[in-house]
């Protein structure tokens, strides 16, 4: 099973353009990251910038309308996010609680869909997914 663990750091919807974490809380991340990945569950895993750095585009009545951040009504915002393979929900719980987080942060894990979790509907209407994911997963930052 396939598990986003997104890290949700209170105040960050608020943070100013090009707000960077200091070192030594990246060096205590950075060892976290190497642990999950000397495990074998770290499939992926990027930091974010802050909403103030970003766009919302809503689509009331069908119109596309885009509001650059920072977002007034956002009260929690996602500011990194690993992917992880797990056998269960409570091991990436555990993988997760393992975590170096501040005070001020929090860890959201949900578990990724899986084409065998819809009905046969929703997998014939998504037929080319999973050719679309493999392409994705061939391109290069």
């Amino acid at each position: 099973m396939r598990f986003m663990m997104l890290m949700i750091p209170k105040g960050y919807e608020q943070a100013k353009p090009g707000t960077m974490p200091d070192a030594k809380a990246v060096a205590a991340m950075m060892k976290y990251n190497e642990e999950l990945q000397k495990a074998g569950v770290l499939l992926a895993l990027e930091g974010l910038h802050p909403p103030s750095m970003g766009a919302r585009v809503s689509f009331a009545g069908g119109k596309p309308k885009v509001t650059d951040g920072p977002f007034a009504e956002a009260k929690e915002v996602v500011g990194g996010y690993w992917m992880i393979q797990a056998k269960s929900r409570e091991e990436a719980i555990e993988w997760a609680s393992r975590c170096p987080a501040s005070d001020n942060e929090i860890i959201e894990i949900r578990q990724v869909q899986e084409m065998s979790d819809f009905s046969p509907e929703v997998q014939k209407a998504a037929a080319g997914f999973p050719d679309l994911q493999a392409q994705a997963g061939r391109k290069t930052a």
